[in-house]
């Protein structure tokens, strides 16, 4: 059987006809971009999320950027956030000229540390950026307390949660600004780049509208330095056309994950060796993506690709490391949790389109490949044991 990491053409197929018309609505009205689909999203999804605003945009690197720009960060300036993230989420602070600062995970849940958080805090400090990640929310009370003790702002990274929710409340709709990302594969994904920032308050919406078009006010009145990073019609009515369908997509990808950690935990042998996703109490987790941690993880994954069963690994190296950001001297061993657990992470496959028997086949090889393996370890260990006093073995 083969289970791909992920299928966005079955996703096409399945709900074509919705795709197909909203499509078609565009291209014969002629309006391509900043026209009646832009508006018609924002206004929708600032309904899902729960907050006054939403500004579509280009991308979700650039829905970051511009919710720092909106904020004024410049050269000289520091953001808090995590290096265990995809690089996009650096890349939009290294946009503003602004120097990232980098905050270690947990362990149990791979998001920001608030026990380390707020070390991390100096008096070039101008932002606090949480990285909601895999679909799972930081702890945004823990976050908004140390934020609102030290007047900093908080920008919260959705791109991998969207749905997900802290005490009934949306990610994006806590923190002054929200920065999503609907790059296909996201829980509501685009058909192509896009993104958007959500915000409560008239004054930010108006920047950001701004920003997002040159800093015009008005066609040819530019009031302020902006860039080009609009989302176009087309893809905001795709993403208009799948908001009915995001909690129901979420709901299956809960159903999956739910599973496999069942199963996982019950299989032979495997209960001190890998490690599920855990929830909080108060958060509902959409699972973006399931990551699993092991000690044997690239044994594994190679096991897995024997069998069809695709996976990926998210992120085998955090940015502190990446060569792009060694500027920032940060040495090995600097976010001791970040670097081991890059070493043990793996994504199994998980779409709201994946079958149950492709599930199953993804348990029952990962049950194979640690039986193989740990029966091949005891074996190893009985032929390595101590010789006792008096004994031989040739």
């Amino acid at each position: 059987m083969k289970v791909p990491f992920g299928d966005l053409k079955l996703h096409y197929q399945e709900y074509k006809e919705v795709f197909d018309q909203a499509v078609a609505r565009v291209l014969s009205s002629g309006y391509y971009i900043l026209g009646p689909e832009l508006q018609r999203f924002e206004e929708e999804f600032a309904h899902y999320l729960g907050c006054k605003f939403t500004v579509g945009c280009a991308s979700g690197t650039e829905a970051i950027y511009l919710a720092l720009a909106a904020l004024g960060i410049k050269a000289g300036d520091e953001v808090l956030v995590v290096a265990h993230t995809a690089v996009p989420t650096i890349s939009a602070i290294s946009m503003t000229g602004a120097t990232p600062v980098f905050v270690d995970i947990d362990a149990q849940t791979m998001v920001i540390d608030v026990a380390d958080l707020e070390s991390k805090i100096t008096e070039r400090t101008k932002v606090i950026m949480p990285v909601h990640l895999y679909g799972l929310m930081a702890d945004m009370d823990g976050i908004k307390k140390i934020a609102d003790k030290h007047n900093l702002p908080v920008i919260e990274d959705v791109a991998q949660a969207t749905g997900a929710k802290h005490k009934g409340r949306r990610a994006g709709s806590i923190g002054r600004f929200g920065a999503f990302s609907f790059y296909p594969s996201k829980n509501l994904g685009a058909f192509g780049d896009g993104g958007a920032v959500s915000c409560q308050t008239k004054e930010d919406y108006d920047r950001l509208l701004k920003l997002r078009n040159y800093g015009q006010s008005k066609r040819y009145h530019h009031d302020i330095v902006g860039i080009n990073s609009r989302l176009d019609e087309i893809q905001a009515a795709i993403l208009s056309a799948q908001i009915p369908f995001v909690d129901e997509w979420n709901t299956r990808r809960k159903e999956i994950a739910k599973r496999y950690t069942n199963e996982l935990k019950v299989l032979k042998g495997l209960k001190e060796v890998v490690q599920t996703p855990i929830e909080a109490t108060d958060s509902d987790h959409v699972y973006h993506l399931y990551v699993i941690q092991c000690d044997q993880r690239n044994d594994l994954q190679a096991f897995l690709e024997s069998k069809g069963v695709g996976t990926l690994i998210h992120y085998p190296t955090p940015a502190h490391r990446q060569e792009a950001y060694r500027y920032l001297n940060y040495a090995a061993g600097s976010l001791p949790v970040t670097e081991v657990v890059a070493e043990r992470i793996l994504s199994l496959p998980l779409f709201p389109e994946l079958t149950d028997a492709q599930v199953d086949f993804v348990i029952e090889s990962i049950g194979e490949f640690f039986e193989a393996n740990l029966h091949s370890e005891s074996v190893e260990k009985q032929l390595v044991a101590p010789v006792k006093a008096g004994t031989s073995r040739d």
